[in-house]
């Protein structure tokens, strides 16, 4: 509401007069002109609502009367003698002047503090971040003013100019500086990419990586205690995280070279832990905040000055709206807490499972290798039982041509009688090699390739005994016609 009010009213002899109230927001009055209504033309009316009600000077015609009154809450405004129509805009404008003055002695108080600033900013020869940040306080302080609306738009327009101009000031020193930062971390950057450099030329040419290692951690220490620039630092960390990675490839093997071998538990795990630790933060700085509301209430008891009451009241309303900001938070970090829980039980199930399922493929991996075992060792059993038996069969048929000559036949006759004999022989040896076969055949339809190879070698070796066979039946007769 404007400083200024006119409205129609009645005095203590009921006679209808003009009433005009100015608020002192200054010293906390306000003055009171009446005029009595046979020295109010229309054109001084209207001017009293156009120009003089927005803050303009105006001519007052004789005959007005002029008091003054303190302003306060508890008291009315208008004395008792005066009454008007609409009281409820009299009220209205007596809770609202309260406000002005109040942002007005708050205001006040900030210029004050602002030109204490001032006075040390014009003193500084050189950028001090200390100063910036004090300075970066104070705006805060009336920025939440003006978001509570504490302060009218006319004394916050004048504190942001004010404070803009000391920001600006504060800007050139600071750039000054940052020329000098920006030459330092250049000169950081070529330093750091140099001895990257040397590092990665150690290992590319094969020598021990544990002191490599070492030296890339001592870099890691030296780059954060180094000014860099935002820029320069990406790109200085990116190479220095490669570098790492690289070493570690060299060292244990490609998979410890990056994090993604880390399983969806790790990583939910760390997620809470982080939640955690955030949420203990968010706790204690509720808690700090509570015992300087505490504070503030202890002090607010014990004030001398209405203005510092009133400022305390201030604080004490800004502190609770911290607190209940960073409590909405906190409920929101607490229910996130409920449902990683929720998805760690569930990975945790899974994991769990997972485990369960690996340890059943490797105790059936392992079942199955004793049964390829014990099948491998049945199907040598086998194949040296074959052995034996072609070797004996072939034992037996090489018997015949290393016999004493009295009993070798001497005539064609007696090689005929013979041959009977070699026919039967041949027959026996014949149903043996059906027998093999159909022994190979049944281990055929239940080993593995690995085992078919073996048996395969075992039904080479039978028949290589058979033709040896056979070759001596066929000497049998030569033997015969030379007698």
């Amino acid at each position: 509401m404007k400083p200024r009010l006119v409205l129609w009213g009645n005095d203590a002899q009921d006679e209808r007069v003009l009433i005009a109230l100015e608020l002192r927001a200054d010293d906390n009055k306000v003055t009171i002109y009446t005029f009595p209504e046979n020295v109010v033309t229309e054109e001084f009316h209207q001017k009293m609502m156009d120009e003089w009600r927005i803050g303009n000077v105006l001519d007052f015609p004789e005959g007005f009367t002029e008091s003054e009154r303190p302003l306060a809450v508890t008291e009315d405004l208008l004395p008792a003698d005066l009454r008007v129509e609409r009281t409820d805009v009299v009220q209205r404008a007596q809770t609202e002047w309260h406000f002005t003055v109040l942002s007005t002695k708050l205001n006040e108080a900030y210029h004050a503090e602002l030109s204490a600033l001032k006075d040390r900013i014009e003193k500084l020869e050189a950028y001090d971040s200390s100063i910036w940040s004090e300075l970066k306080g104070f705006w805060d302080k009336v920025q939440t003013q003006v978001r509570d609306r504490n302060l009218i738009r006319e004394h916050s327009d004048t504190l942001r100019n004010a404070t803009n101009e000391l920001f600006a000031h504060m800007k050139n020193m600071r750039s000054k500086l940052d020329e000098q930062f920006e030459q330092v971390s250049e000169e950081n950057y070529n330093r750091f990419m140099e001895m990257l450099a040397a590092v990665e030329q150690k290992v590319s040419e094969g020598l021990r990586l544990a002191p490599i290692f070492d030296e890339l951690k001592d870099l890691q220490r030296k780059f954060r205690d180094a000014k860099f620039g935002r820029e320069h630092r990406a790109k200085v960390w990116e190479r220095l995280d490669a570098a790492f990675k690289m070493v570690k490839e060299k060292r244990f093997g490609a998979a410890a070279g990056s994090n993604d071998d880390k399983s969806p538990l790790d990583r939910l795990q760390r997620r809470y832990e982080g939640l955690i630790s955030a949420i203990e933060k968010m706790e204690r700085s509720i808690k700090r905040d509570r015992d300087d509301l505490n504070f503030q209430n202890r002090k607010i008891e014990r004030t001398d000055g209405q203005l510092e009451a009133q400022l305390r009241q201030a604080k004490i309303k800004m502190i609770e709206e911290r607190i209940r900001s960073k409590e909405e938070k906190l409920t929101e970090m607490t229910n996130t807490r409920a449902d990683l829980e929720k998805k760690l039980q569930q990975q945790q199930a899974k994991e769990a499972e997972r485990q369960k399922i690996a340890e059943a493929k490797r105790l059936a991996q392992e079942k199955i290798a004793q049964e390829m075992k014990e099948r491998e060792e049945s199907l040598k059993e086998e194949e040296d039982k074959l052995v034996k038996a072609a070797e004996q069969i072939l034992g037996e048929k090489t018997e015949s041509p290393t016999a004493p000559e009295e009993e070798a036949p001497a005539t064609v006759e007696t090689a005929a009688e013979a041959m009977p004999e070699a026919t039967t022989l041949a027959e026996e040896v014949e149903e043996v090699v059906e027998e093999v076969a159909e022994t190979v055949e049944d281990v055929f339809e239940e080993a593995i390739e690995k085992i078919a190879e073996i048996a395969e070698e075992a039904v080479a070796k039978v028949e290589e005994a058979v033709e040896k066979i056979s070759e001596s039946k066929d000497e049998a007769p030569e033997s015969e016609d030379k007698t």
